[in-house]
């Protein structure tokens, strides 16, 4: 497969932790196996450590269709949310008159990814710099997106396409693809 095999090994190293320090991305210069222990390389956005997944992702079968586009993690109205991995607050404001938060993450593949974290109050202004496990803002109280459970829902993305973000930290589903691939499906986007 060439490039994209090696893409695929690149994403999949960078998404493990991989690069100095845990923020470097494939493209850049700490590469993938590197480390300076200059803080995690990845955090689970609430709790301190993985906590109850209320709702999985689940991709829809074409983009406009329905589907889970992130997962549904529990927390408590007002506790603090975290970025997964380190990157740049590249969003924070209101989307259909809920409070979201977007880092963006660069050097990690063309396009770059991105998490959102909803329903969230963010804390620090665009253009801020985060590392893995800082706090990015509380979690809002909503009560519309996991009926009686207050939940913080979390996404990746890389440009318009989802991918589960549990990937992030190891723990996200495998699909198989067919040999030969179809460039559906596969972290290469």
């Amino acid at each position: 497969m060439g490039v994209p095999g090696a893409r695929r090994a690149e994403w999949a190293a960078w998404a493990a932790g991989g690069g100095t320090g845990g923020s470097e991305a494939p493209g850049t210069d700490g590469g993938p196996g590197g480390g300076s222990g200059r803080g995690p390389a990845r955090a689970w956005p609430v709790g301190g450590g993985p906590g109850e997944v209320l709702g999985r992702f689940e991709p829809p079968a074409k983009p406009w269709a329905a589907g889970h586009r992130g997962v549904d993690l529990a927390a408590a109205p007002g506790e603090e949310v975290r970025a997964a991995a380190a990157g740049m607050i590249a969003f924070s404001g209101l989307v259909a008159g809920r409070p979201v938060v977007t880092v963006a993450h660069p050097g990690s593949g063309t396009p770059p990814l991105r998490t959102t974290y909803l329903p969230v109050t963010g804390t620090l202004p665009v253009g801020t710099a985060v590392a893995a496990g800082q706090v990015i803002g509380r979690l809002a109280p909503d009560g519309r997106h996991c009926g009686t459970r207050t939940c913080l829902h979390w996404g990746l993305l890389r440009g318009g396409r989802y991918l589960d973000p549990l990937a992030l930290l190891g723990a996200g589903r495998a699909r198989l693809l067919p040999l030969g691939g179809t460039g559906h499906g596969d972290a290469d986007g």
